[in-house]
């Protein structure tokens, strides 16, 4: 997250360990009360993107309601464009809080993100497959299109996006977690699936922004549990990186 505080020592790190795949969370909004940001861009020109105090707003539903495309379009690019000013090379391109997918309103950005996909080669996170029990029938034919209008672009995209619930639920211990994680694991189909976690070591300032806080470090921890990689191996389920998909999409272009 390029307008994050820290990204500048994140991206010196992703790019001094290309091994690892790191990719640019395209940012228009900042969720929390107390720990904000804003645009990188900073010459201005960006009005819709920021609230009276010249952050990002709070929800997607702002983002869809006020920003302009051609701002949307100057400061992603800005965001892209920092990430590579500064060594990276991108594994691919994802959108934080869902922000460009026009999921509250159905106005999205989603024909500026394939711009940028074309332009600097990335892959992007976008499901083929839409989860039915989340979506109306219109966003479910959106859906498609827009699956579509990507493959036509020569982005690929992923089969399927998944996730656990992002807030800690009412009396969830770590087992209970990593019982229902085994079960999504044991559920995915064929194709290309991402499974999003936030995985975290739980620290003081962990504590003071996020009140999940406890999710996250079970969520650091799960995927090291030998049970939760006995399920892996028992499902035959192949992990690939990011940066497999990118040079796809390179390979293709």
């Amino acid at each position: 997250m390029m307008p994050c505080a820290w990204s500048k020592e994140a991206t010196a790190w992703a790019a001094a360990h290309p091994k690892y795949n790191v990719g640019v969370h395209l940012t228009l909004t900042s969720e929390w009360r107390q720990y904000k940001w804003g645009p990188v861009t900073r010459e201005g020109g960006i009005s819709s993107l920021i609230d009276g105090e010249g952050y990002f707003p709070r929800s997607d539903l702002e983002v869809e309601q006020h920003a302009d495309p051609a701002e949307v379009r100057k400061e992603l690019t800005a965001q892209i464009e920092l990430a590579l000013r500064m060594g990276l090379d991108p594994t691919h391109l994802d959108n934080h809080m869902g922000s460009v997918y026009g999921l509250q309103t159905g106005r999205d950005f989603l024909d500026i993100v394939f711009d940028l996909c074309v332009q600097y080669g990335p892959p992007f996170r976008l499901p083929r497959h839409a989860a039915e029990k989340d979506l109306s029938p219109e966003l479910l034919s959106k859906a498609e299109r827009l699956a579509a209008q990507a493959d036509a672009k020569g982005i690929v995209i992923l089969d399927y996006l998944l996730g656990p619930p992002f807030e800690l639920d009412e009396g969830e211990t770590y087992e209970t977690f990593r019982g229902r994680m085994a079960d999504l694991l044991r559920s995915l189909r064929p194709g290309v699936t991402e499974l999003i976690i936030h995985p975290s070591y739980v620290t003081d300032e962990l504590k003071a922004i996020n009140p999940h806080w406890m999710k996250r470090g079970m969520e650091f921890e799960v995927f090291r549990d030998p049970f939760i990689q006995g399920v892996i191996v028992s499902e035959e389920i192949r992990m690939i990186r990011w940066s497999d998909l990118r040079d796809l999409q390179r390979r293709m272009s």
